[in-house]
């Protein structure tokens, strides 16, 4: 049997400080400019889970929606939405770009998808920006 994809979106709201202790506080301001003020910004991002896989021959689904709904709001909504990125323990290592955040995303979600596999994720920003990670 042929694979199948099956994507859903969901929204958080979540601030973060774009911020690298490893440059100094002038490089900071040139490399991350206005998303490097002290005290954070915020975003309303969308996430968009695409799943794929095989079509399981008696629901005719390649992941039941509401299982996938669960795993993103236990693994990903009720850790990031509403707080500020720059002190979950995921980011302590890392600055919270738009891209590292897809990135972790998509590590949290791969490990907890029970059917199908994270085929990407992908994250608008802004109504401009987006970005998208593949794994790998």
């Amino acid at each position: 049997m042929d694979s199948a994809y099956f994507g859903r979106r969901y929204m958080l709201s979540a601030s973060h400080r774009l911020h690298s202790d490893s440059l100094s506080d002038e490089a900071n301001r040139v490399t991350y400019g206005k998303c490097n003020n002290p005290h954070g910004h915020g975003h309303n991002y969308v996430i968009e889970v695409l799943v794929g896989g095989l079509v399981d021959l008696d629901t005719g689904m390649v992941i039941n929606m509401s299982t996938l709904d669960e795993v993103v709001q236990k693994s990903v909504l009720e850790r990031f939405d509403h707080t500020n990125l720059n002190f979950d323990p995921l980011f302590l290592n890392q600055v919270p770009t738009t891209e590292n955040l897809c990135r972790t995303v998509y590590k949290v979600l791969t490990g907890a998808l029970p059917a199908g596999r994270l085929e990407y994720v992908r994250v608008e920003e802004t109504e401009n920006n987006f970005f998208q990670f593949y794994g790998g």
